[in-house]
């Protein structure tokens, strides 16, 4: 497996940069590169670490939260994903321009985008997809060779000589491409002519990509600048040769991109500046707590390293040495150990006393977790839950009016609820309904109940509307539902929701099991708090997966 092109090559790491964290940050990237999932024996080839090394490594990422372990098989997780948020957040654009972003998008009926510079490449920090047949979309976070697409040729208006060196050796060293995953190889190709791209971008204020990155893809990027007359960023138009030829996506859109753009620049120039300073972290204990559980198996100083990423996101742009310390709890020495070895692998930059987080951060694990859906997140911890309690567990949606299942943990009991994933059933009769019920809104819950045929399914369902209300309104106070032979006889079951960032239940969990097997009352001494547990590691991994991109539910 080619690396891609994220970590500074012949260049000897300083005296003072942390060897721990340099290991388990090529472990994250090999994950990546690898799509988020490779064997412990596959682990040790591609980053060419010992076993025992790599069983640390895992080890202590497992801890953090940022890899699964089942069995021989490493996963990224979707905690994993608060270092790219933290980068996302601090250079703010997502957060400032993704709205208009989206409302482009849906006036011009295509796929748009927000990308910035990563070195002599680019990557896509914002992205707004059309869902068609025939469309095609980068992950948040893919590197992309400036010479391939629309703007990396507005992006390298801005190089100096250096920075032409650097990418001419790296077509030499890379002709087919091999260092960018994400793309279908391609040989270098005389007639490309990036540096006539670039020029006519430098004299046009626009440039096109007419399927460089792939046949039928073309694309217009024009440039969003920022108070200071430098390139923030560059907002992309999507589209293909089936919709548009490249000059044709030029004449017909290109006034209203550079409109949307320069409305773009305003939001940038008014915005206020700066954030509040980072708090005390609790960092330090808990890495020693875990070091004082785990012994040597866990390593400390990579858990610290990589902690000092997140302390970016909440605090402004910048952040001073001291305010490092001070957001992770580490001593000084310490944060300035883990950012030298950052800086030195490319994931921070320094200017004077001022460190930033750089797009490389979105490197690690950002575009395949950028894809993950609700019942990915929530499946291994259904697996656990069910586990646990040793009964079925759910993950289900409101569809209409009813509840869809899309996400399972059965057991191996001889008597065991017998649902697959796709099923429906109606919401009026189920916990899981009843508790996305319970989280609609007074007008949306009665235009449902009014078209709903409240239906007997079993001896003790309920269809009076009066009942049910007064019922729905008791799961709103209490946060659960549950219900006991109304779907069907023998059949007694319990939900609490799951909600997305704004506190919209967007989903249910459950626990199904036979009326036999546990008393109503058993059921909420033993079993809800731990699907109330379930929930909220399921929700906190949504909210980290949804902060900057849009997690399907179903």
């Amino acid at each position: 497996m080619p690396p891609t092109r994220t970590t500074q090559t012949g260049t000897q790491a300083p005296a003072e940069a942390v060897a721990p964290l340099m290991r388990g940050i090529a472990v994250l990237r090999r994950l990546t590169d690898a799509d988020g999932s490779l064997s412990l024996s596959d682990l040790e080839r591609a980053t060419g670490l010992a076993r025992s090394t790599v069983d640390r490594v895992t080890l202590t990422l497992a801890r953090t939260g940022y890899v699964r372990v089942e069995g021989r098989t490493v996963t990224l997780a979707p905690p994993l994903m608060e270092l790219g948020n933290a980068y996302l957040s601090s250079i703010r654009l997502p957060g400032l321009l993704g709205d208009g972003v989206d409302a482009l998008a849906d006036e011009l009926d295509e796929s748009v985008s927000l990308a910035v510079p990563d070195g002599g490449d680019i990557r896509f920090v914002h992205q707004a997809t059309r869902r068609r047949a025939m469309s095609l979309s980068f992950r948040i976070g893919d590197l992309l060779p400036a010479e391939r697409t629309a703007p990396g040729a507005l992006f390298a208006t801005l190089w100096e000589p250096e920075q032409w060196q650097t990418w001419r050796e790296r077509r030499v060293s890379d002709p087919h491409g091999a260092g960018f995953p994400s793309l279908p190889p391609r040989p270098l190709r005389s007639e490309d002519l990036f540096e006539a791209r670039v020029a006519s971008a430098l004299a046009d204020g626009w440039s096109l990509d007419d399927q460089l990155i792939e046949p039928g893809l073309v694309a217009l990027a024009v440039p969003v600048h920022d108070s200071g007359g430098g390139i923030a960023c560059a907002l992309s138009v999507v589209s293909h040769t089936s919709r548009h030829s490249a000059q044709g996506l030029r004449e017909s859109l290109l006034p209203r991109v550079r409109d949307a753009a320069a409305a773009m620049e305003r939001r940038l120039r008014d915005a206020p500046r700066g954030g509040s300073a980072p708090a005390q972290g609790p960092l330090a204990s808990w890495t020693s707590a875990s070091k004082q559980e785990l012994g040597r198996e866990f390593v400390e100083s990579l858990a610290r390293g990589l902690t000092v990423i997140t302390a970016f996101g909440e605090s402004g742009e910048a952040l001073t040495l001291s305010a490092v310390a001070r957001a992770t709890g580490l001593s000084r020495a310490s944060a300035r150990r883990a950012l030298i070895t950052l800086e030195h692998l490319g994931y921070v930059t320094a200017d004077g006393r001022d460190h930033r987080l750089t797009p490389r951060v979105l490197a690690l694990g950002y575009p395949p977790l950028s894809r993950i859906t609700l019942p990915r997140i929530a499946e291994p911890h259904l697996a656990a839950l069910a586990g646990r309690i040793h009964d079925s567990t759910s993950l289900a949606v409101l569809v209409d009016d009813s509840v869809q299942y899309v996400a399972r943990a059965a057991t191996h009991r001889v008597m065991n609820v017998n649902i697959t994933v796709g099923t429906r059933f109606p919401a009026y009769a189920t916990s899981l309904g009843r508790v996305l019920l319970a989280g609609l809104g007074d007008r949306e819950l009665g235009a449902l109940l009014d078209h709903a045929e409240l239906r007997p399914l079993a001896p003790h369902t309920l269809t009076r509307r009066t009942e049910l209300e007064a019922v729905l309104d008791r799961v709103r106070v209490e946060g659960y539902a549950l219900v006991d032979e109304e779907l069907e006889a023998g059949l007694r079951s319990i939900a609490v929701p799951v909600r997305d960032r704004s506190g919209t239940a967007v989903a249910a969990v459950n626990v199904a099991m036979h009326s036999s097997s546990r008393t109503t009352g058993e059921c909420l001494e033993q079993v809800l708090p731990q699907l109330r547990l379930a929930a909220d590691r399921i929700e906190s991994e949504f909210r980290t997966a949804a902060r900057f991109t849009d997690v399907a539910v179903a």
